[in-house]
């Protein structure tokens, strides 16, 4: 085994050519993909080629900018959901919050990403988590870090008492209204607490007909791939196409051979490991490699779901790059060549993110 490469080596890797190509198995390359004529990804300043982002990687699931009471919310639902005798991470202290609040702390942090290999971040957060537009632009016009912002609605404990109340086409309706309000590039995290619910089923569907009016990307929130299948399934039946959907949370599957993602990779989805970064996520190199040695390089995806203001740099943390700085290091030491990692950090995000627009753009 070769030593874990170091900052320097990071950056070269995910630069190296905006032509790379991404691997289709542990050792050999496809030809670059070709993005369709008119496809952008939308970032809250401005649209943007895709091939602009090309020099660094796009992280497709983060959270730069939630409610006050996100975080406590999550973590009492959690607690609800697995018991008094399950360990949970402990929440950011008020000052460490007050830091993801800050405009100069986090323009620090964006700053910090960028020379880390970062070329984008996609937010996470909607209304129903507290986000706030005008901060990631305020935020991406100070650091210069493109920032994808979205629209939806989160998972049954989250959303706001007219959900039940209105149809599906009601809520595919509010969600066009969404991203002609705001610039939004995607729908999501879009998810399922546990097992499916019927209004998670009709929040689905509404976010397969909104797609459908806009073009614009899906990607979700599973509980440890719970419902994984069933969320493809919902969305299929909307009309979305599966190459369009990234299902997420896959990494927490304990699974070495990577069956559930490898039978949502085999329908065409992508399938996103977006809790990288700690120091757990060496247990889920296994489950990569296996989706690489069966040919679906091209259909994954990092990321870190940043959600604790404790791991800012500024608080001592690993920071927004460590998806790329963390786990990309421990894929290469276990034999992941360049080529392929810079395909599913650089090229496979970019992938899921450009669209061809088919509404305006909000303001």
């Amino acid at each position: 085994m070769s030593t874990l490469p170091n900052r320097r080596d990071i950056i070269r890797w995910l630069g190296a050519g905006a032509a790379a190509v991404y691997a289709h198995s542990l050792g050999a390359a496809n030809q670059p993909f070709r993005f369709p004529s008119g496809a952008v990804i939308r970032t809250v300043l401005k649209d943007m080629p895709p091939d602009a982002l090309a020099g660094g990687a796009t992280l497709f699931h983060e959270h730069l900018s939630v409610g006050t009471d996100f975080m406590p919310r999550v973590m009492a639902e959690f607690r609800k959901l697995l018991g008094p005798g399950v360990s949970l991470p402990p929440l950011s202290s008020p000052e460490q919050l007050r830091s993801m609040k800050d405009i100069e702390v986090m323009t620090a942090e964006m700053r910090s990403a960028a020379a880390d290999g970062v070329a984008c971040i996609v937010d996470a957060g909607h209304p129903d988590m507290g986000r706030n537009v005008q901060f990631l632009k305020q935020l991406s016009r100070k650091s210069a870090m493109p920032i994808v912002a979205s629209a939806g609605y989160y998972t049954q404990p989250f959303y706001p008492p007219a959900i039940a109340q209105w149809s599906e086409d009601q809520i595919a309706q509010e969600l066009v209204r969404q991203t002609r309000a705001d610039p939004i590039g995607a729908f999501g995290e879009i998810g399922t607490w546990d097992t499916m619910t019927a209004d998670e089923r009709k929040v689905f569907r509404a976010v397969g007909k909104a797609h459908l009016a806009t073009n614009l990307p899906i990607f979700t929130h599973t509980n440890q791939g719970k419902s994984a299948m069933e969320q493809l399934d919902v969305l299929e039946s909307a009309g979305v196409k599966p190459q369009r959907v990234a299902i997420g949370h896959l990494g927490g599957v304990t699974d070495s051979k990577a069956e559930l993602q490898k039978a949502l990779c085999k329908r065409g989805a992508f399938v996103g490991f977006d809790r990288q970064g700690g120091a757990g996520d060496a247990d889920q190199v296994p489950a990569v490699l296996a989706l690489l040695e069966a040919g679906y390089a091209g259909q994954l995806l990092f990321s870190s779901d940043f959600s604790f203001a404790s791991d800012l740099k500024h608080n001592g943390g690993a920071g927004y790059a460590m998806s790329v700085t963390v786990f990309g290091p421990k894929l290469r030491k276990a034999g992941v060549p360049q080529s392929t990692l810079h395909g599913i950090l650089v090229d496979n995000p970019r992938r899921l993110l450009a669209f061809t627009p088919k509404t305006t753009r909000g303001t």
